[in-house]
């Protein structure tokens, strides 16, 4: 095999593609910034329980895991940010309050999820802890948005559904973990014939509401049928009314509701969303996840309330168009004075300056320089910046 050549389903990213992930990075933290987003920096791999515990067997499997030569610990890369954050929170901010954070890193997966998919996401994410009422949960779903439209995307739609409706439903009965996973999978997979083979001995009312879960999905109307449809209780209906006012304040966007919706990863607790937006051919494109995860940070030893979401950025830039290039100034390589203070005194303004190295004059421009500095022809010692409309004297 060539040393050239990569891991399955990991890439390089070349520089038009990397300029624009970088572009889109800088807006995506601008705006949760615009928002009172502080920034923060876990590292990339540290102590595997401190990573995975608590929060289920997905995230293990997606996880990669080391020897540390330093201690003979188990490291882990991450392949989640959420986790780390809930630490930083909990042990390194220690906030009696509030604490809006946010975050942009790569992250690391053992398997794909999907077709075409990387196994080294670039994750963007903003979480807020200390809040458990609906307020926190509206503003990040607004943020989400707020950052998905600064890139330029167009024509979301908002999926909700909410953990507590399939915790109400199996709430009279109590199921090993293993059993709980398997209704889970089905149910994610709406796959009826499925959930009917593994609720065959649970309790007719269960039996049923199980079944039913599958076909509760579309607009908000689905948050009635439910109500009619399945076994009541204050769990249940609390979960549908926070639904239903959190779809009621969604500006700007087509909501829909999916109540068998359990993918991601195990520590979700409450209200879950994912934004999607129009890929072509009737086709949607999911572009960020989040909800609420209220048990996150109890492994470290605070239980603070704590909703966020995250995107990829990788995904993110595949969907939107690159933005036009800032345009750029040719300038000619020498040791002369004036030309590198003129070059200096551009590159201070902004401006981006190529030097054009001797002997690479016709190669191809990556920064399509429409303008070139070059002697003033006027004046001795001076260079102008001339294109076809202006001239910019140095």
């Amino acid at each position: 095999m060539s040393a050239w050549v990569l891991p399955d389903h990991i890439a390089d990213v070349l520089p038009s593609e990397a300029r624009h992930i970088e572009e889109l990075r800088r807006s995506l933290l601008d705006t949760a910034r615009g928002y009172g987003y502080e920034l923060v920096m876990p590292p990339l791999l540290e102590h595997l329980e401190s990573l995975l515990t608590g929060t289920g067997e997905a995230l293990d499997l997606q996880t990669f895991k080391l020897v540390d030569q330093l201690s003979g610990r188990t490291l882990g890369l991450r392949a989640d940010s959420t986790p780390q954050v809930a630490r930083i929170d909990a042990h390194l901010l220690n906030r009696q309050g509030v604490a809006r954070l946010s975050y942009c890193g790569p992250v690391v997966h053992t398997r794909i999820d999907r077709p075409l998919a990387s196994r080294e996401p670039l994750q963007f994410g903003a979480e807020i802890y200390g809040h458990a009422g609906l307020e926190a949960d509206l503003e990040v779903i607004e943020l989400a948005q707020a950052c998905l439209r600064v890139t330029g995307v167009k024509g979301l739609q908002l999926d909700m559904a909410d953990v507590r409706v399939i915790d109400a439903v199996l709430a009279p009965v109590a199921l090993t973990a293993a059993q709980e996973a398997r209704i889970h999978a089905a149910l994610n997979a709406k796959d009826v014939a499925e959930l009917s083979v593994l609720a065959r001995d649970l309790p007719p009312a269960v039996r049923r509401d199980l079944c039913a879960l599958p076909r509760l999905f579309g607009d908000v109307a689905v948050l009635d049928e439910a109500r009619q449809t399945l076994q009541a209780s204050p769990e249940l209906h609390a979960a549908l009314d926070n639904l239903r006012w959190l779809a009621s304040h969604a500006q700007n966007m087509t909501v829909s509701i999916d109540l068998a919706d359990l993918r991601g990863y195990a520590y979700y607790t409450g209200m879950r969303f994912a934004l999607f937006a129009q890929a072509g051919q009737g086709q949607s494109l999911e572009l960020a996840r989040g909800g609420r995860y209220d048990e996150v940070g109890a492994v470290f030893g605070r239980n603070r309330p704590a909703v966020g979401f995250s995107l990829d950025l990788k995904e993110l830039v595949a969907a939107v168009a690159p933005r036009p290039l800032v345009a750029a100034i040719r300038a000619p390589w020498g040791m002369d004075a004036s030309l590198r203070g003129a070059v200096a005194d551009l590159r201070a303004q902004g401006h981006t300056v190529v030097c054009v190295l001797p002997g690479h004059e016709h190669e191809v421009d990556e920064f399509h320089c429409d303008r070139e500095l070059v002697p003033d022809a006027a004046r001795a010692g001076a260079w102008t910046v001339k294109n076809i409309q202006t001239e910019i004297s140095q």
